[in-house]
């Protein structure tokens, strides 16, 4: 397999990307498929943004096509990148850019309800940010829904466990030889 593959999982905070991403990781594991997994927030976590980049956008894009490079020159294909934002349109250049203009790219966009993602935002944050990650999941859910393309698989995560919800995206993509349920266009 030569062409480049991208599952990217979005979704509020208090959804679930990164516990959800490392589930799909040991579901391809055991069925032996070959791939990579980022999670896109640490992409940009410098402080403070370097200059004339504020929203950190072009050294994430730059840590992207970096790591890539690296996983692409070991001979991987396929990608797992979680992050709240990038099932959006404007996150689409990103990984033609950094992975090759033919790149296939599934979109999965992980909901929860208000209610899930608080309880869950509620055990995990236990610094000073509370108020601040529940005030932006709440936006970012809103966000997400409206402007989501299409051919974005929804994925309900409340009162399921990881491993089914893990099976339902890995079912997505049809990279482990089971018909996915969802397939969607690659992106030119």
């Amino acid at each position: 397999m030569d062409q480049a593959e991208v599952l990217l999982m979005g979704g509020r905070a208090g959804v679930g990307k990164t516990t959800v991403g490392w589930e799909v990781s040991v579901l391809l594991r055991a069925a032996a498929v070959p791939h990579a997994i980022i999670d896109g927030d640490f992409m940009g976590q410098v402080h403070p943004a370097p200059e004339g980049d504020p929203r950190r956008s072009e050294i994430t894009e730059r840590n992207l096509t970096a790591v890539w490079a690296n996983f692409a020159r070991a001979g991987y294909r396929r990608l797992v990148y979680t992050n709240t934002a990038s099932v959006l349109p404007e996150a689409t250049g990103m990984f033609l850019r950094a992975m090759g203009a033919q790149v296939r790219i599934v979109r999965v966009l992980l909901t929860a309800s208000d209610a899930t993602a608080r309880e869950r935002l509620v055990r995990r944050e236990l610094g000073s940010e509370l108020q601040q990650e529940l005030e932006g999941s709440a936006r970012k859910a809103r966000l997400l829904d409206r402007h989501a393309p299409a051919d974005t698989l929804r994925v309900a995560t409340d009162g399921r466990t990881v491993v089914d919800i893990a099976r339902e995206v890995v079912a997505a993509t049809g990279w482990s030889g089971s018909r996915p349920a969802h397939r969607p266009a690659p992106m030119r």
